[in-house]
């Protein structure tokens, strides 16, 4: 099983337009992975899980998962979080 932990970049969290651009990046992988933020957990596959834990500007996430590619995948997602999507 891998880790990553990332801050989280944008502006205004990982609202509904973030959030799903993340879901969608999460699903593409094929990997099954969990989001983490202050011991709660949700599938990162799951918008309304991520939207569940109200993730804001400046919050820690720790993404798991287990699976072929998977430090690449989370190195990629994590560049994702780590990125202000509100400045685009």
């Amino acid at each position: 099983m891998a880790s990553r932990t990332a801050t989280i970049a944008s502006g205004h969290g990982l609202h509904a337009r973030p959030a799903a651009m993340f879901v969608q990046a999460v699903n593409d992988s094929g990997l099954s992975i969990t989001i983490e933020k202050d011991g709660r957990e949700a599938p990162a596959g799951s918008i309304l899980g991520v939207i569940s834990l109200a993730i804001n500007q400046g919050d820690t996430v720790t993404l798991t998962a287990d699976g072929e590619n998977v430090d690449s995948i989370l190195d990629s997602l994590v560049v994702f979080l780590e990125t202000d999507h509100d400045a685009e």
